[in-house]
């Protein structure tokens, strides 16, 4: 049966969004039974590499990669991984739901940079959907019984955030960007799991240490089948099925859309955290949510509509 590649497209990206908005349903149970930050961590990256590897060869996408570009993919592995562990982080200091919606300013962050560092100008559109993001991100700052949201938590999400803008400027800015994102993803897995090998092996502390520190107790086995189809879930849905239909998606409405369709993602997490885990939104934080999506759809497209207005006025 042929399906029409833009119901294909939108279809794959809404998956793929969807995907990634279970990070939290997966992790959650995980930290309730004991398992550090670093435990979860580790089975996620590890089982995605055997699950990634083992889709690539089967699909015979190529694992080759120059020696260049295997250090490049190195450091802005780690980076990736730094992501995952800031967002991670940030979910035993603050509602997950609400941290994953300020992590989709990654690209008000990206945005940033390209001003920053690469001289790229802003429009004024640009600007306003900056503010309006932080706007947002303020009226996230109050949990639902009116106390302040945990600075630390905020910090390791809007550090999550940035880590994740500078891989996708670095990777684009970089010889990585010819590479098929499968390979790249394999490698930027395998490299960023060195952080939680490293971290397990830490000596054990025998007091509180600080947030960014493993407390030391080693790499924690797996003891229930919940266990493992959390650790699993985790590697599958948020990593392989979320990396696989947005390439799709991609390929068939292409990355705009894609994109925007990633508001799915803070949304989903949203539900499964209020609906499963007892967090709550109130009004003010259901409007700072909206703010948040929309400042961040509205610089995507308008980026888009930029480009398409600037072509046409010298074609």
């Amino acid at each position: 049966m042929n399906i029409n590649p833009k119901v294909k497209g939108f279809t794959m990206g809404a998956i793929a969004a969807i995907s990634y908005g279970l990070n939290s349903l997966f992790a959650l149970p995980m930290y309730q039974a004991g398992y550090t930050v670093d435990d979860v961590l580790f089975y996620r990256y590890a089982f995605a590499i055997l699950m990634l590897g083992a889709l690539m060869k089967v699909t015979h996408v190529s694992f080759h990669v120059t020696r260049q570009q295997l250090m490049a993919v190195g450091i802005f592995g780690l980076l990736f991984s730094a992501s995952s562990l800031f967002l991670f982080l940030s979910f035993l200091h603050m509602d997950a739901g609400i941290a994953s919606t300020i992590l989709f300013t990654y690209p008000v962050m990206v945005a940033l940079i390209m001003m920053a560092f690469f001289h790229e100008k802003a429009s004024l559109l640009t600007w306003a959907c900056i503010i309006l993001a932080f706007i947002g991100i303020s009226m996230l700052s109050h949990t639902s019984d009116g106390k302040p949201v945990s600075l630390l938590g905020v910090t390791f999400v809007l550090l999550s955030s940035l880590s994740y803008a500078i891989y996708i400027v670095g990777v684009n800015r970089s010889t990585l960007k010819v590479l098929p994102t499968p390979t790249l993803t394999f490698y930027a897995l395998l490299f960023g799991s060195l952080i939680y090998i490293v971290r397990l092996c830490l000596p054990s502390a025998t007091e509180p240490t600080h947030p960014l520190l493993v407390e030391g107790f080693g790499l924690q086995a797996l003891q229930l089948p919940l266990h493992w189809i959390c650790a699993i879930g985790l590697a599958l849905f948020p990593t392989i099925i979320s990396l696989v239909t947005m390439t799709i998606s991609i390929h068939n409405i292409g990355s705009t859309f894609a994109a925007i369709l990633g508001a799915l993602e803070p949304i989903t997490a949203l539900a499964v955290c209020i609906s499963l885990f007892g967090e709550r939104l109130t009004p003010r934080m259901a409007f700072g949510v909206f703010l948040v999506l929309f400042a961040v759809i509205m610089l995507i497209a308008g980026r888009k509509m930029y480009y398409i207005i600037k072509k046409w006025r010298w074609t």
